[in-house]
Parts: structure tokens; sequence; C-alpha cells
């Protein structure tokens, strides 16, 4: 419900705080006082249209803010988290402050909870909240899916539609499957000997993933270890091979031992010199013998590394993929043969699932709009009793289902839409196309005192629906105002006297001269007791009120209780 509205700045309201309490609440005064403006101003702050003529003469910006004391589990907290905002104010209570700022230059700042927020999300959450119904609003009743929530709202269905939802995403789910399956056969089909080639291919070659670079690695090093071993070769052929001078210096060695014995001085430094060369060149040979081994490789095996690489990249070449993606190309078209093989027998389970949900989604919708079509008997009968009071008792109101199997939706097959015949013998049609300005507001309160608390915002505000009518007229809009009261809050901007007595809040508009007279400014007033009575003689008598006007207050108030 609402707590508190505050404007400041807004046309002619300079600062105003207005606190609200649970039941009806009216807002009289004399025409032109600033009744419409202060539905301006609540509507700005539920997300209506901003405009810079909202904004009062001389100031910056103007603004509005309305306090909700919000039950815990409200829809409202649910569109807050949608968008990602905290579903508490920063107490942790169960209050949510709506805040709209208007700037002179047109341009409006929207806050909940003062979050930043879009206007879009403010209009969601403020119309979650409050429901303004007057005598050219449309919004409560323009909408058929509008009449289908009430509807349900009225016959208790709400749980049925939410399982019916469930029941028809699982039947999309269903469908989808089954259509991807399907058009992955068509298209498997298609291209049924490339891939069953493809596949094949692919199966043989094998690739693997990262088999590329560690291949090419092992090649590198295979290549160089061969440079490497012809320079050991070569390096082995000077030292031990043909040309090597080991028996050349051998042959020295022995000739000059011979000759030892004749010039030991000369010859035995010679010798030993050429004996450490010879070990020396011997020494080398065996380190060269061991490089070689160590270096050796298999040259088939860099034959057999050269030929998968050529594969692979040939593989990667012919099917425009990357060598390393060949692996997971190799279970694409694996499985893509496997759907051509076995998808035959797959399409029939999966049809036969997607039957079933369509059966299941189309009994549950077939037995909710029963329910539909039995409730909206009981929504036209309970309507109807509350018409006669209201002076449409010759008017008819009918709850129209229409049932299209072929035509199904999350909520079922059905479209509910609210007719009215307002006399006897003319044309039924849609509500909001043949009823007048204020048969349409009586047929909104009838139908709103039917479903009570049901299916609406915890605040309905009703602008002048009592317009043109007679007293008694006046009083049974009064009285089911009241009722209405009980269950929700209302607020009702009234010139009947008769609501005006039923109310638990009686909330007075006035204008004030200021400046001596150069401006004026809009101010609200809660009345008590005389001054009560005093507004309500007021509404009876007009500008002279009399003592008769005073008694015939005193006597309303007394009936009202």
């Amino acid at each position: 419900m609402l707590a508190r509205l505050s404007i400041r700045d807004i046309v002619l309201i300079e600062r105003l705080d207005i606190e609200f309490a649970r039941g009806l609440a009216v807002l009289t005064g004399e025409t032109g006082a600033g009744k419409s403006i202060l539905l301006d101003a609540f509507a700005l702050a539920l997300g209506g249209r901003g405009d810079a003529g909202l904004v009062r003469h001389g100031a910056e910006h103007g603004q509005v803010t309305a306090a909700f004391d919000v039950a815990r589990g409200h829809p409202a907290f649910a569109i807050l988290a949608a968008n990602g905002l905290d579903d508490a104010s920063p107490d942790d209570s169960s209050e949510m402050i709506l805040r709209r700022v208007q700037l002179a230059d047109g341009r409006t700042r929207a806050f909940i909870n003062d979050q930043t927020v879009s206007v879009q999300t403010l209009k969601a959450v403020g119309a979650s909240l409050v429901e303004i119904h007057g005598q050219h609003d449309e919004r409560a009743l323009v909408d058929a899916a509008t009449h289908r929530r009430l509807l349900d709202a009225f016959a208790g269905l709400e749980k049925d539609v939410a399982a019916l939802e469930t029941l028809w995403d699982a039947r999309r789910a269903a469908r989808a499957t089954l259509d991807a399956h399907r058009a992955g056969m068509e298209r498997a089909a298609r291209e049924a000997d490339f891939l069953r080639h493809a596949a094949d291919e692919l199966k043989k070659l094998n690739p693997k993933d990262g088999e590329e670079t560690s291949l090419a690695e092992r090649r590198t090093t295979m290549m160089q270890g061969e440079k490497i071993a012809g320079d050991l070769r070569e390096a082995q052929e000077a030292v031990s091979g043909h040309h090597s001078p080991v028996a050349s210096l051998a042959a020295a060695v022995r000739r000059l031992e011979r000759r030892a014995g004749n010039a030991p001085a000369l010859i035995d430094p010679a010798v030993k010199a050429i004996d450490a060369a010879i070990n020396a060149l011997e020494e080398a040979d065996q380190h060269l013998t061991a490089a070689l081994i160590a270096a050796d490789f298999d040259p088939l095996e860099l034959e057999r590394i050269e030929e998968r690489l050529f594969a692979l990249r040939a593989a990667s070449r012919k099917y425009s993929t990357p060598v390393d993606a060949l692996a997971e190309l190799a279970k694409k078209y694996a499985a893509d043969v496997a759907l051509i093989d076995a998808g035959a027998g797959q399409l029939k389970a999966l049809e036969e699932k997607a039957a079933e949900a369509d059966s299941r989604y189309a009994a549950a919708a077939a037995k909710l709009s029963a329910s539909r079509a039995k409730s909206a008997e009981k929504l036209n009968k309970a309507v109807a009793g509350e018409l006669a009071p209201l002076k449409l008792e010759r008017a008819k109101f009918m709850t129209q289902v229409e049932t299209d199997p072929g035509a199904p939706g999350p909520q079922g097959c059905d479209r509910v839409e609210f007719w009215v015949q307002t006399n006897p013998g003319t044309k039924p049609g849609p509500l909001m196309k043949v009823a007048s300005g204020g048969e349409l507001s009586r047929f909104l309160l009838a139908l709103k005192v039917v479903l009570s608390d049901k299916g609406s915002a915890p605040t309905l505000v009703f602008d002048e629906i009592d317009t043109g009518v007679g007293g008694a007229v006046a009083d049974a809009i009064g009285a089911r105002l009241a009722r209405l009261a009980s269950k929700v809050q209302v607020m009702a901007v009234t010139h009947a006297p008769q609501v005006a007595a039923r109310a638990d809040q009686h909330l007075l508009i006035s204008k004030d001269a200021l400046d001596k007279g150069k401006r004026v400014a809009t101010r609200v007033d809660a009345l008590q007791a005389d001054r009560r009575r005093e507004e309500i003689a007021r509404m009876l008598a007009g500008a002279e009120i009399t003592a008769e006007a005073r008694a015939a207050a005193d006597q309303l108030i007394k009936a009202a209780g």
C-alpha cells in the first residue's frame, strides 16, 4: 500500500507531504484546486510520461517520491531482481521507495530505493503496485491478456496456469529437439557420400590433438642430429680412416726405435712425443665413436615422420581445417554418419516424445479452458449482481472465452475478453468500445468489487468515477468503494458527498494565495470531525453552506458508519 507521497515543485505544488493509511481515502476540493495535478504527479512517480511543463515555474526541477509498504513475495520484488536490483530498502524492511525527478529541460531520472533505474523498470514496478482508473483511463482493461489474468484470478486458476506454462516449455523444448534432429538428418542425407568418404578417410588418418607440433619438433631434432653426425664421421675419417696419420707415425716410431741405441739422447724425446700424439689420436677416435653412437637415428623414422606430416597437412588443406582441428572434425563427421545410420530410430523416439508433450499440454489446456468457461459464467453472475445499484440494471456483462486449439500459447488456447450490452436490443461488444465513460468506470468498479483483492494491485486509484451520477448511484459507488477498501487500499478523487462520507481518510485539496496574491500553491489537509462535516456540506450545498446542508452531511456520515 501507499504509505507516503512527497511532491516538490510540480506545477502549483511547492512542497507537499501526505501520509496515507489503509482503507478508503478520498480527495475532494473545488474544481481547479489541483486534484488532477496531484494525480499527474503520482503517475510521474509510477513511471508515467514526463513533461517539462510539470516543473513549477522558476524551479530547476521537480520531484515526486512515493513510499510503499510492500508484502514480501509481491511481484514488484521479482521485477527488481530481474533487473539486478536489491529487493529491499537499506534497512531490509518491506518499504519500497519510488522516486522520479523531472528536469526543466524535459529530461527525467528514475530511482527505486535510491538506486538508478530505467523509466521502463520504474513503470513496471509502479504498475504492479498501483492501478489508476478513471472515465478515460483504459490501461487496466485495454489488453485482452489482462482480462484473462483477471478471470484466472477470480477462479483461482493461477497454479493451473503455471503448470500449463511448464508443460508449454517442455512441449517447445521437445519440438526444438525434434526439429534440430530432423534438420541434422536432412543435412546429413544431402551430404551422405561425402560424409562417409570423409569419415572413413579421417578415421584411417586418426589425427591426434597437438600431433603436428610434436612431429615437427621431432623432425627438427633428427635433421639437426644428421648434420652433426656427418661432421663427426668426417672427423673420424681424418683421425682413424684411410688417410689417418697413425700408421705412418707408428712406422716412424719403429724406425727411430731401431736407431735409438746409436743416439738415445736425440731419438728418445721424439719417440715419446710421437707416442703421445698416437695415443691422443686414438683417444679422439674413441670420443668420435661415442659421439656417433649418441647421434645415431633411424633414417626410416625420419621418413615416417615426414610422411605423417605430409598426410596431416594434406588433409588440413583438403578439409580447410587447421591440423589441430582435424581430430574434432573427424568426430563430427563420424557423428553425422552415425546420425544417418541410426537417425531414423532416434527420430521416431523424438517424435513420440514430442507427441507425448503435445498430448500432455493439450489435455491440460483443454481442462483449463473448461474451467475458464465455467468460471466465466460465475464471474458474469457476480458482476451482474453489482450492476443494478450502479444504475446499470438493464446492462449485461459477458466474459467471452474463445478457444482455438490451433493457436496454443503458454497460458493456453483461450482468448478472454470482457463484453457488455448496455441496453436491451443493442449489439454487445468489447467493454472498451461499447461502454461510455461513465458506464465504463461503473463496470470497472463492479468488476473490481467482485474480484476484490484477486488479481489487483495493492493500491487502487479511482479518478472521478462518480461524475454525472445521481445520489443513489453515488451512494452505491461509495458503498462499493468501501467494500473494496476492506481488501485493498483505495484512493478516490470525488465530487460526490455520498462517497466522501464513507472515507476512512478525507483529504481536502485547495489553493493558497502567496506573495500577496501574486501566485498560488496547492495544499492538502487531512480533515477530521467538524472540518470533514463542513467539506461534505459544501459538496452538498455549493458555495453557501446552510444548516440543512450540515445536517445532511451529519446524516450521510452517520449512515456510512
